[in-house]
């Protein structure tokens, strides 16, 4: 490998640790007074911790979305692309993260560890859309609409799940049910998943493109309770999930299991629809 080819990456993996600091201080300063050194050591905050590190898994997938895509002539014309594009992923990213928390979570008197889990997985999920938004081929106000369109199919998605569950959401979470929790936050990424695969790829027409948007959405919307009657009925013979998340001492390892279920089947839609 030449020098020609390796330089690039070198500059692309600078721009994008430079774009991570500055990921950095946007969620600081959107939680003023918040320093995570002094959370984890001092007060060993699990709640700020999960919040934090979904938050910064989130801003690399947004950033591995905008590095993905495609190359130009000039490596300064690629450095100020990524620079400028990666810059709008962070704003959409912390943005998206707030609507999503003013229009689900904003109903949950929830407290402790089960913040950070939910906020973690939503910082995830939104990373996961703005990265599928941002990759390809296609102008800004292409990504603008599949970002929108994701943000909007996300919140549908936590309110169908919540219609759908045999126990009352809202009451196991403001209650510090963490199981019922890790569920929800595979659900969140999961969904955030497909809604990435239904806005990746080059901009081609808006028919054709929101065509495709719309299959990828419905067909995630559609397969959450099929995907939750097989964690049910088959990953636990003999028991059923939805109980085992409910019972007076929850079971934390169901719900692990039925949130990655959840996942993995986003996972499965990408590779066979």
């Amino acid at each position: 490998m030449s020098v020609d080819q390796i330089l690039p990456g070198f500059v692309y993996l600078a721009v994008v640790l430079v774009l991570l600091v500055v990921g950095k201080w946007v969620y600081d300063g959107l939680h003023r007074g918040f320093a995570l050194g002094a959370e984890l050591i001092e007060k060993r905050n699990l709640a700020a911790a999960l919040a934090a590190s979904g938050y910064y898994l989130g801003l690399v997938i947004v950033l591995g979305g905008v590095v993905s895509g495609p190359a130009s002539f000039s490596l300064l014309d690629d450095v100020i692309g990524l620079a400028i594009f990666g810059l709008l992923g962070i704003v959409l990213l912390n943005l998206s993260a707030l609507i999503n928390d003013k229009a689900v979570f904003s109903q949950f008197a929830i407290e402790h560890e089960i913040v950070g889990l939910l906020e973690g997985a939503n910082y995830v999920a939104v990373g996961l859309i703005t990265a599928g938004a941002m990759s390809g081929e296609g102008g800004l106000a292409s990504g603008l609409v599949f970002w929108i369109g994701g943000l909007a199919a996300l919140i549908v998605a936590g309110l169908l799940y919540d219609r759908i569950t045999p126990y009352d959401l809202h009451d196991e979470l403001e209650k510090g049910n963490v199981a019922v929790a890790a569920a929800f936050a595979g659900v969140l990424a999961g969904f955030g998943n497909v809604i990435r695969l239904a806005g990746e790829g080059d901009f081609v027409s808006w028919n054709q493109s929101l065509t495709e948007f719309g299959y990828y959405t419905v067909a995630g919307l559609v397969l959450l309770p099929f995907v939750r009657l097989f964690a049910d009925r088959i990953l636990l013979p003999g028991a059923r999930l939805g109980d085992e998340l409910v019972r007076e001492q929850p079971n934390l390892g169901a719900g692990v299991i039925a949130g990655v279920t959840y996942l993995a089947a986003s996972m499965l839609i990408g590779l066979t629809l």
